[in-house]
């Protein structure tokens, strides 16, 4: 299919469709295409609906990462029967790749009965609307992610309870995978209210960097061609499948395990000061 601005959409081998991005050459969700993807990445990882349900209130879920709202509209379509209120805060440094997918939004198939939310947050950057047994606010941030993450404005963000980590990759776009960005993060997290991360990435880099942060670390479900993913949160407990001690010393031997600490993509052993804070983080004492 024809390209328009930096996207284009394209037909995977299983008949769905995504989109390509054409200045950071990466396919979105490219082996199972956009919704069975969110579905296993997200939606079932996270427990959305079962947790969404068990709180009854107001449920927070930061989708970092926009993009063309394959995960958004998932989650939301999935939490739709749930009797409580959805605050999905989005973040992205451009409403491109979203306005782009709405004009394609027939070739994607996601976007059936949210139209109307989607054109009034590119439009308002926020969307309120009822969907079926629930009320959702949704929000926009247009902006540099990590820049935001430090900035006073970041303490006012309602506290998450589920984060969707959906950035292009570490070697394409490093400034969103770094140490410090994690660390930023954790920080803004309410440490009475449980939290969790899912991400498509399973490095070494990216877990000794979630770690450090402070999160508790572990293995995901497979999705596509990944055999693991990647979890954290701020309580064990929403860690299934924590890293143990076989991980940390294959993390010891990795030549690809030192976190990012700029945003410069770059792969080398953990040094030793590294080393030894992963070894006395609590998941592994």
């Amino acid at each position: 299919m024809q390209p328009d601005t930096g996207h284009q959409v394209v037909r995977l081998a299983n008949g769905a469709c995504t989109l390509h991005s054409l200045a950071y050459g990466e396919t979105m969700h490219p082996a199972v295409g956009p919704v069975a993807e969110a579905e296993t990445l997200y939606v079932r990882q996270l427990d959305l609906a079962a947790r969404g349900r068990d709180h009854g209130r107001e449920f927070v879920i930061w989708d970092v990462g926009l993009g063309a709202a394959a995960n958004a509209l998932t989650a939301l379509r999935a939490t739709r029967d749930i009797p409580c209120d959805i605050r999905l805060v989005s973040f992205d440094d451009s409403s491109e790749p979203l306005e782009f997918a709405a004009r394609h939004a027939a070739e994607l198939g996601y976007f059936t009965g949210y139209e109307p939310p989607v054109q009034t947050l590119l439009q308002h950057r926020r969307a309120c609307f009822r969907d079926a047994s629930q009320r959702v606010n949704w929000e926009f941030h247009l902006a540099d992610f990590p820049a935001l993450l430090r900035e006073p404005l970041a303490q006012s963000l309602p506290k998450p309870h589920a984060i969707l980590f959906d950035a292009y990759s570490p070697a394409k776009n490093p400034a969103m995978w770094t140490a410090p960005l994690f660390s930023d993060l954790h920080r803004l997290i309410d440490p009475q209210r449980p939290c969790a991360l899912a991400t498509y990435s399973r490095s070494t880099m990216l877990r000794a960097a979630l770690l450090l942060a402070g999160f508790f670390v572990g293995a995901g479900h497979a999705t596509g061609r990944k055999e693991e993913t990647t979890v954290a949160a701020n309580t064990l407990d929403l860690v299934a499948v924590p890293l143990g001690h076989a991980w940390l010393e294959r993390a010891r031997r990795s030549t690809s395990a030192e976190p990012l600490w700029e945003p410069v993509y770059r792969q080398t052993a953990l040094v030793p000061a590294t080393w030894e804070r992963l070894r006395q983080h609590p998941q592994f004492r």
